[in-house]
Formats: C-alpha cells, structure tokens, sequence
C-alpha cells in the first residue's frame, strides 16, 4: 500500500457529514446547501447542443494532446485573456488538455516530485483545496502550510519562509483567486515567487479555475504566465498554470480543463498522461471548443454571481462582516464563535449547509486560519441565496 494513503484526511464533506449525523434539520425550512462549490446556473444551451451532437465521436480513441483545434483554442483564450503577446503559447508545445483542474493539479505533483531526493516538500496556501495536500503525500513528498489570513490579505506570506524549506521544495501550489476567500495574488508576490523558484529549483502550479467569477467587470484578475511575461520570463520557466470550464461555463460534469506554461514540464506532463489513460474524449473536446471560443455566457454567469454578492452581502451585513470578494464565488466570514458549532446549529435550526473553515485548513504555527471561519458558496440562484442570507441572520440574532 502507498503510504501516503494513512496520511490522507477525510475530505472537508465528510467531516461535514459526519458533523450533521444524527442532527435533524428543521423539516418546516427548505433544505439549502451552500456548502459545495458545485454550479447550479444552467449549462448553456449551445454547449450541449455541441456535445448532443458529436455523440457518434465515442467510438473514437482520443488521443493525449487533443485535436489540434482544441489545443488553438486553448492558446487563442489565453493570449486574448491575459494580455500575452500573439503567438507567446505554442499549441503545439505549451498546452495540453485535461479532465477538469482536480485531475491535473493531482496528476502533475506525481509528475514532478522526485522522491529520490532527501524529504522532498510541497509547500501550499491554508486553507487549501484538499488536493494539494493529497497529491503531496502520494507523491512521498511533505506538504508545508502557509497560512493566509487577514493579516496578510490572505496571500501567502513568502518572506516568512526558512531556506532550508526552500531548498527542500520541488512545487508550490497557488490557488489565484482564491478558495475560500477570493483573494487575487499581486504582482510582487509573483515576482518574489519567480525569484525563489529560480533561485531554489521548484515549480510553481497555479489553480486559476475561479479567474473568470470576478466582481469588478473591468479589472479582470491577472494570472501567473501574464505575470510572468511582463516580468521578463518570457518562456514560463517554471510556471504551469491550470484552467476549467466548471465555474467559467457552468458545467463541473463535463471535465474540461487545460494545463499550459512551461514546454519542458508540459512535455515532462505528456509523457506522463500517456500512462495515465486520461485522454479527453472526442466529443467532449468538441463541446469544449465551443465553450472557450464564447465569452457572451461568461459575461452573463458573472452578472449573476455579481447581483447574488450584493444582494447577499447586503441581507447579512447587520450580522457578519461581510462584502464582495475580488473574485470567485465563496464568502469567507469570521464568526462569533466556533465555526463547527454554527455549521451544526444552522442546519439544525435553519436546515442551511454551510462549510466550517477549519476543515479546509490544518493547525500550523499555532493557529488554524481557517477556525471560526465558514465558507459559504453562493452556487444556488440568488432567490435562493436572499433566502438562506435571511435565515442566518435571524439564525445569529438568536443565538448570539
């Protein structure tokens, strides 16, 4: 048996489950979950249409690279999205597809991750999305927690790191914008990454799945390889950057992503996804087509998310410190007392889900910066979200 599997935590929903067993949720309220980050705005049309339609491609093997359609559209999003130079990424060399950001981001530590080398790390953000850490322990490697909190505009705080974890780091996970609290990296911090990963030998793999849920319209958030470019590492050495269609386009079952940077690793990630037997299947790569070559239903998802955080925010801010993260479409509020409590009694007396923030981080340096936090996906549609932000606030009036 692997050995990194008796490491493995119980992932956040079943601690969540095993918290809500044995309490009965009050049976005259709607059951309402905000504790997932599923989507629940409808897939466009157009998206189905195109995998309605390209059916009879399930006879076909697909092959590992993809159709080389896919692999342009790929190349023509990003050059178009993040301001780089025409022509800057090669479909031929700086682009694969994947089965959606969950599969890759785990698949590429045990690419990457030489455990030959004495107790190779993977440092990550905390709170984190659980598979950082999984895919760190599978891979042999330890995982190392940067604490992101308020403090530090929850954007890990580089500086506080020793040397000697430097020098033992082959990968380093971002997650920009952030999950759960939004937070967009800044252009020094990226700058300050590049300099170590240069200077220590690491990769630096950067989860932008939420970078098309932001709230203000005209500042997108900038990525990792647009950072990069304007910093002068026109190549992306060391930079990996992975994107899907689950948030973007409202279609999580559909398993549609991309990897793209660094040619050397993405040749290093081709060889390796050969063996994996994970090829995107035809038809799916066809409807993936249609939807990165369409911004109209992207504009539209972000006006939704955007009128549900004002709205949101508005209902609870009598009661929680709350306002509209940069981007993504979780709110991440400090409560008033233990975060596993509230999660237990809302359900109880509101029948709410919500995410204690404590499952989605570890204790680290004496804290856990997730505690007395909660996640709250706002997925539902907004009638819904009013709703739920009603009952918590009466929820906390009368328990607080």
């Amino acid at each position: 048996m692997n050995p990194g599997l008796e490491n493995l935590h119980a992932y956040p929903f079943e601690k969540l489950n095993m918290l809500l067993e044995g309490c009965v949720a009050n049976a005259d309220k709607t059951a309402i979950s905000l504790a997932i980050g599923e989507p629940k705005h409808p897939t466009p049309k157009f998206i189905l249409d195109s995998l309605h339609s390209n059916l009879d491609d399930i006879a076909i093997y697909p092959t590992t690279r993809g159709a080389d359609e896919l692999r342009q559209t790929f190349s023509q999003w990003l050059c178009q999205r993040f301001n780089l130079p025409e022509g800057s990424i090669n479909p031929e060399r700086h682009v694969l597809p994947v089965n959606g950001t969950r599969e890759a981001l785990f698949a590429i530590t045990q690419t990457l991750i030489n455990s030959d080398k004495e107790k190779p790390l993977v440092a990550l953000p905390n709170p984190f999305y659980q598979i950082y850490e999984g895919a760190a322990l599978l891979a042999g490697a330890e995982p190392y927690y940067l604490n992101c909190t308020k403090e530090n505009n929850f954007i890990p705080n580089l500086t506080s790191v020793p040397d000697n974890i430097w020098q033992r780091c082959q990968l380093i996970y971002l997650c920009s914008p952030g999950n759960p609290s939004g937070a967009i990296i800044d252009e020094e911090t990226v700058k300050q990454l590049l300099n170590l990963a240069e200077q220590y030998d690491f990769v630096i793999a950067a989860d932008e799945c939420y970078s098309e849920i932001y709230f203000d319209e005209t500042q997108p958030p900038q990525g990792l390889l647009e950072y990069a470019n304007k910093l002068g590492n026109e190549n992306y050495r060391r930079c990996l950057v992975f994107h899907s269609l689950s948030k973007r386009s409202n279609v999580p079952g559909l398993r549609s992503g991309f990897v793209a940077g660094d040619s050397d690793l993405i040749d290093l990630f081709f060889r390796y996804r050969t063996y994996h037997g994970c090829a995107m299947p035809a038809h799916t790569q066809k409807a993936s087509i249609a939807a990165w070559q369409d911004e109209t239903h992207v504009i539209q998802n972000r006006k939704k998310y955007r009128e549900k955080f004002q709205q949101v925010c508005k209902v609870l801010s009598p009661s929680l410190d709350v306002e509209p993260p940069p981007a993504s479409f979780y709110l991440w509020p400090e409560l008033p007392g233990s975060d596993t409590d509230f999660a237990r009694e809302l359900y109880k007396h509101e029948n709410i889900k919500v995410l204690p923030g404590s499952y989605l981080s570890r204790d680290n340096n004496g804290i856990n910066p997730g505690k007395d936090h909660v996640r709250i996906a706002l997925v539902a549609e907004l009638e819904e979200c009013i709703d739920a932000a009603n009952r918590i606030n009466t929820f906390i009036k009368k328990s607080y």
